[in-house]
């Protein structure tokens, strides 16, 4: 498991590499709010493109750094979300807060 990071236009984009499961939220949370404080963006993207699997302890990460950039008036939204991943987002509910969009490049742009 791996988590990078880009600064485009003061969002910044979360590269997360691997399953976010409950073997692994506690150090993808750890390192994208240390990186959300270090940057401190105006909205996050969530590129899911090397994501296979999330479990319910992956939808609280993506909650919870939701709800630390809506505190600051920011936005979030996900990318490159594989089907088996957008059945899951689907399930949750997390359609209605996050949009998903096709690219980063059209993520970039809309929020």
């Amino acid at each position: 498991m791996n988590v990078g990071f880009d600064l485009i236009n003061n969002k910044l984009i979360i590269r997360i590499d691997g399953d976010i499961d409950h073997h692994t939220c506690e150090e993808i949370r750890t390192k994208i709010d240390n990186e959300i404080m270090r940057r401190n963006p105006k909205s996050i993207i969530f590129d899911m493109k090397n994501v296979n699997f999330m479990d319910s302890s992956g939808i609280g990460v993506i909650i919870g750094r939701y709800k630390l950039i809506m505190d600051k008036g920011g936005i979030a939204a996900m990318v490159n979300v594989k089907p088996q991943i957008k059945r899951v987002y689907d399930i949750c509910g997390l359609k209605k807060i996050i949009p998903i969009y096709e690219t980063e490049t059209q993520a970039v742009q809309n929020i």
